[in-house]
């Protein structure tokens, strides 16, 4: 399933070709899909290509083919990573916290696992309910939880590490010093401690490697709060 930017590009690269044989600019294709700049627009390419939809030819300079089109159930619907919006668990009401067996075995809590969050360069984010994982009840808090899977390195000072499961209570509200799952844009999403710099928003990496993106207000959203680290070894 094609995020509403991703089909629009899809589109965009089939049209052009139709119309010339030859495929867009990253220049036409940035300006065509309104972006800022031509990073988001190799992302974009880059995920059309790891899913099959189109395909850069070798040794050939703005060389694109598309190799299939999205099911037309796909359109261009916003399907970006909005967790008050995902179908299944997550959006109905949640079993109670705890269920005891015999007054004293506590079982634990199924909570859904969504996607991958990057902790390091922001990425397209994933909505899709791929696992569910089982969390003891304490280490939930009053509301919805679910789980994403941490890739990259830029929360390492805060202890959290590739592969780790981050454990995220929905909300869309956060406070200066909270780790916060955050959607940039509309179409990235992110995991970084959030400060409050007047009217602006920082969004801060715990790696020195990567610098503090400072974003305006309407360019965030707050899509949960961390709460909780489940660590595989």
């Amino acid at each position: 399933m094609l995020t509403r930017k991703q089909h629009e590009l899809l589109r965009f690269i089939q049209e052009r070709l139709k119309e010339s044989g030859v495929p867009p600019s990253f220049d036409e294709m940035k300006e065509a899909l309104d972006l800022k700049s031509k990073s988001g627009i190799h992302r974009l390419i880059t995920a059309l290509e790891e899913r099959g939809f189109i395909r850069r030819l070798p040794n050939r300079a703005r060389a694109l083919e598309v190799i299939k089109q999205p099911e037309q159930s796909a359109g261009p619907t916003r399907q970006r990573f909005a967790p008050s919006v995902i179908e299944g668990s997550l959006g109905r009401p949640r079993p109670p916290a705890a269920t005891t067996v015999d007054d004293d075995v506590v079982m634990p809590v199924s909570v859904p696992i969504m996607g991958r969050i990057a902790a390091g360069v922001p990425r397209e984010a994933i909505e899709n309910r791929i696992n569910t994982v089982s969390v003891p009840p304490e280490m939930l808090t009053r509301g919805e939880h679910y789980a994403l899977e941490v890739r990259g390195d830029s929360m390492i000072e805060a202890g959290i590490l590739e592969g780790d499961l981050a454990l995220v209570r929905k909300t869309d509200s956060a406070e200066t010093g909270d780790i916060v799952v955050a959607l940039i844009d509309d179409e990235e999403a992110t995991l970084k401690r959030l400060r409050k710099r007047g009217t602006s928003i920082a969004l801060e990496a715990a790696n020195p490697a990567y610098e503090t993106r400072v974003l305006g207000p309407d360019r965030v959203r707050i899509q949960g709060k961390l709460v909780g680290l489940i660590r595989r070894y």
